[in-house]
Formats: C-alpha cells, structure tokens, sequence
C-alpha cells in the first residue's frame, strides 16, 4: 500500500507523492519557548517524531526542520521572573535548554536544524521588502501589514471568507490597518533610549537590541521593531528547505490564523505553492478543554517521564492517531502503561525464548511465521493508512499474543519465526514508533528516578520539620552526583546534568 495523508489543504486523503522521489522536505511549527514543555506539546512532537521515522523507513532522506519561537510577548512577560532571566533573549534560552532535554527524554529523532526567529531578522526584513515591493503589503506608522485583499486565495487552508473573518491582531493595530482581517509582518517598537542614535547604515548586519520592557529590537527600512509572528516561520522555513516545502505539520489550533498567514504571504512572495501536504496534529484534552499553559490545567513532560517514563508516555501519545482526538486522564494513561509494559513482555519473552537452549532449527510453527508476517503487513497498512500508530500499535500486540501462545503451547520452539518476530518488534517498534524495546539502560534509569524521587521526599519532610540546614545538605549532596534539584510551585523535580 502507498502511503496516504489526509491534507488539511483539500480536506481529503491523498496519495503521498515527495517534489523529490528520495526526499522529503519537512518541516514542522516549533514551540513558543515562553513555558515548560506540557503533553500537549509532546503529543505533537512524538507523532511529528514517528512520520519522520515512517518516511526514513520507506528508503526516504528526510530533511526535517523545527524552528524555536524566541521572539514574543509571552516570552518578554517572563522577563525577570524567578530565575528565568533578565532579557527576552535569556528567558528564551532558559526554556530553549528544558525543552531540548524534554526532547531527548522522549527519544526523538534530531532534527536536521532548529531555527530561532533571532537568527533569522534579516531574512525576515528581506522578505518583508520583496511583499512591500510586489505591492502585498503596506507600511503604516512603522509597521508593515499584509492587505490579505491581495491575495485572491487567502483563506484556501481554514475555508473562510475575508468578508466574515474577525479582526486579527491587538486592538491598538486595528487603526493602522486598511482592513480589519489584515496582519502584521513587522510591527513597530521602541529601543532603549540609550540605542535609538545608534541606527545601522544599509549594508551593514541587522542588529539586536533589549528594550527596557526586555523585549528585543531590531533595526529595518521602516523603523526599529518586531517581527510579525506569521513571517518568522516562512522565513525560517524557505531558508533551510526552499521555496515549496512537501509537508508542513503543526497543531490544529494554527490552521487559522498562523497558517493561513504563511500560506498567503509566502506564495505571494514566491509565486510557488509554499506547502504540497498540511497535516494538522489534533490538541490533548483535559476535563473536556485542551491542555494549555494558559489554562494551567497541564502535565508537564518532565513530570510525566519522571513518574511514568518515556516509553509508557510515547506508548500514550501514539495510542491514538494524530488526527484524532485525544483525551488525558489518569485512566488513559495507566492504559498506556499497560500496553507498554505487555509490549516490552512480549519482546522480552521472544528474545528469551529464541535465545534458549530450546529454541531449535526444524521446529517449525506456521501460526507464528504466519503472525509474524500479517503483523509485517498490518503494521505497514496502518502507517501508511496516514501514519495510524493506534492500529500500529494494535498488531505489535497482537504479535505479542501469538508468541505467548507460541511458548505456552510447547517444550521445543521455532527458532526461525521467533528470530523473525524479534527482528519485527526491533524494526517496527523501536525503530518507527520509537519505544526502546532494547533497554539501553532504561531499567537503571527508572531505578535511578525512584532512588532521586526518595530522597526528594526525605528533604521535604526535613523542610516541613524546619530542619533547613540538613535539606540544603541532601540537595548539595545530590548536587555532587550530578543531579540538580529545582524548586518550583509544583514541587521540587530534578535533572540529571
């Protein structure tokens, strides 16, 4: 079967066809980095994560970009809190650093680069020019907005007309605005006072600067300002992978506005479809609301491989396929835990078995070769069924039932289709849905968490009981293995540095 992807652009499944036959251009909206990372997040990361895996799978060189949004109001209403920092620049880092661990606790595949909007100002001023020149934007009191009347096919991707849209952007825009749907590109901003002489010449390097408020700053032909939050992902985007990408992934809560916006100010600027496929991730649901830092009704991602471990979060997040809904409980995560925990079982008893003494060479079960091989098939119908890790998962489980009844039903066993269903497990499990069926250090990773977690609980015992000096010596002596112990106001969590 052929791979087929439901694209938000049609509203229909489509076969899957790369502008290269052995390659694939990917990119995927990044985070906001003005928070920690909750499972909201990791839902999308962990399912953008298994498309690239799939696509390898299938023989292509995927090219896959994810940008860092480190220019934005949330970020500049961080500044100065806690320990975050004293700039824009520095809360940005602070939580570019946490979420790149999170990312790696969950096991993903690197992406080829990580653009952030500060390294790109002066692809966004040039494309900014190049959509003022074509006569697709205007400058208005310094800033530069998008007349989405240019475009005759905005609103392609949501399927909404100009004429019901609301106004977009915040409400001092509006009066700088032709119309009320247009958006801005480069917004206006005022420098430290100390700056404002220090203007730039035209050939020189756009440069950066820190406003009091910690929010920073740039030079541009239309004053020192901000850029837009739409422009920044088309920039960064045709930077890395030119000016037609063949997927562009994100969550479904950026099909309008943010997507529309790309959409229309990169093909007015090209000329060129700027995306082939839009695949939409659907959000996580709490409480019948999605799962939100503004809505602090989130479980961050180092809580939650803290306490569940990443294999059994990847094993929840992959229990339903991207483009459907999914619900966080208590109840649909210890699903996940046992799913997980019957998986790794299962494999560990094929190894076992296929590494015994009784595993011989003429034995020979044709219900497991044939589980086997159905499973081969089932798996790759699923994903290539628009990447569905629901039925995936369901025919690794169904492989484990069959290796179960394989070692339960005999004294002597078929080497050869254990070896195989092994050989599945690996491949398919590990290798596209990315749980590490191998180990690789995992049980003594747990081990170590619970061990950390014991501790934590002594020091704040010690704290309630005023005994100050004695939790500040547990801390410093984690501190000396290696382990770093941060107090937040859920409670303290740790890392392993």
């Amino acid at each position: 079967m052929t791979l087929h992807v439901t694209n938000t652009l049609s509203g229909e499944q489509e076969v899957f066809e790369p502008q290269d036959p052995d390659s694939v251009l990917l990119y995927y909206c990044g985070l906001t980095v003005s928070d920690y990372a909750h499972l909201g997040h990791a839902r999308s990361w962990v399912h953008v994560d298994v498309m690239h895996r799939w696509l390898e799978h299938l023989g292509y060189d995927v090219r896959h970009v994810e940008n860092f949004t480190d220019v934005n109001e949330k970020i500049v209403a961080r500044v100065g809190e806690d320990d975050l920092g004293d700039t824009e620049d520095e809360v940005a880092r602070t939580f570019i650093s946490e979420v790149i661990e999170d990312m790696r606790s969950l096991n993903l595949r690197r992406a080829e680069v990580y653009p952030r909007v500060s390294e790109h100002v002066p692809e966004i001023v040039d494309l900014v020019e190049t959509l003022v020149e074509k006569g697709y934007a205007y400058e208005s009191n310094e800033s530069v907005y998008f007349d989405v009347t240019k475009f005759e096919e905005y609103g392609k991707l949501s399927n909404q007309n100009i004429e019901e849209m609301e106004a977009q952007g915040e409400e001092d825009e509006r009066s700088e605005k032709r119309n009320p749907a247009d958006f801005a590109l480069w917004k206006a901003g005022a420098a430290h006072p100390d700056d404002v002489s220090e203007r730039r010449s035209e050939d020189s390097e756009t440069e950066s600067r820190q406003s009091p408020a910690g929010g920073q700053t740039w030079d541009s032909p239309w004053g020192e300002g901000r850029p837009g939050w739409h422009i920044e992902c088309s920039a960064m985007s045709m930077t890395h992978l030119g000016e037609t990408l063949d997927v562009h992934v994100g969550g479904q809560d950026l099909v309008f506005p943010h997507h529309e916006n790309e959409i229309a100010q990169s093909e007015a600027a090209t000329g060129h479809q700027f995306a082939n496929y839009w695949l939409h991730v659907r959000l996580l649901e709490t409480g019948g609301e999605k799962m939100s830092s503004s809505l602090q009704n989130y479980f961050t991602v180092r809580n939650a491989v803290s306490e569940f471990g990443s294999e059994s979060i990847r094993t929840f997040l992959l229990s339903t396929a991207y483009n459907n809904r999914q619900t966080y409980s208590e109840e649909t995560l210890n699903e996940a835990v046992e799913r997980w925990e019957r998986l790794e079982r299962g494999y560990d008893r094929a190894v076992e078995t296929a590494d015994s003494a009784d595993a011989r060479t003429k034995v020979e079960d044709d219900a497991l070769r044939t589980a086997v091989a159905e499973t081969r098939e089932t798996f790759a119908d699923a994903m290539n069924d628009d990447f569905n890790t629901r039925e995936a998962i369901t025919a690794l489980l169904e492989l484990v039932s069959a290796v179960n009844k394989h070692v339960d039903a005999r004294d002597e066993y078929d080497y050869r289709a254990l070896s195989d269903a092994v050989e599945t497990f690996e491949g398919l499990g590990e290798g596209v849905l990315g749980l590490a069926l191998t180990g690789d250090g995992e049980g003594d990773v747990r081990l170590l968490d619970e061990l950390v977690e014991l501790v934590l609980d002594v020091r704040e015992k010690e704290r309630d009981a005023g005994n100050y000096d004695r939790a500040d010596d547990l801390r410093d002596e984690l501190a000396a293995l290696g382990i770093e112990v941060q107090d937040t106001d859920e409670g303290a969590s740790f890392r392993v540095e």
